[in-house]
């Protein structure tokens, strides 16, 4: 984008009156970010947890308390997936 461009959007933005300038900012944000956009939009998770997932996070939990609340760096987890 051209400043000149820039600066006329910025012109076009302050002629706007205030009722219509948070509906602006959020198709800005959709534009400039549509990840995070998308994520904020998503609708929740509520399927119940199943007995699998309740089983792996007591794993998880109870490694993590015998390792020292620590996970495993990055660099590790990649060489025991061998992805390294």
């Amino acid at each position: 984008m051209t400043s000149d461009t820039r600066q006329h959007a910025h012109q076009l933005i302050d002629r706007m009156p205030e009722t219509q300038l948070s509906g602006l900012v959020q198709f800005l944000e959709t534009i400039v970010d549509p990840v995070a956009t998308a994520l904020r939009n998503a609708p929740i998770d509520d399927e119940p947890e199943t007995g699998d997932e309740k089983n792996a996070v007591a794993e998880a939990k109870t490694w993590l308390q015998k390792n020292g609340g620590k996970g495993i760096p990055h660099a590790e987890a990649m060489r025991r997936l061998g992805l390294e």
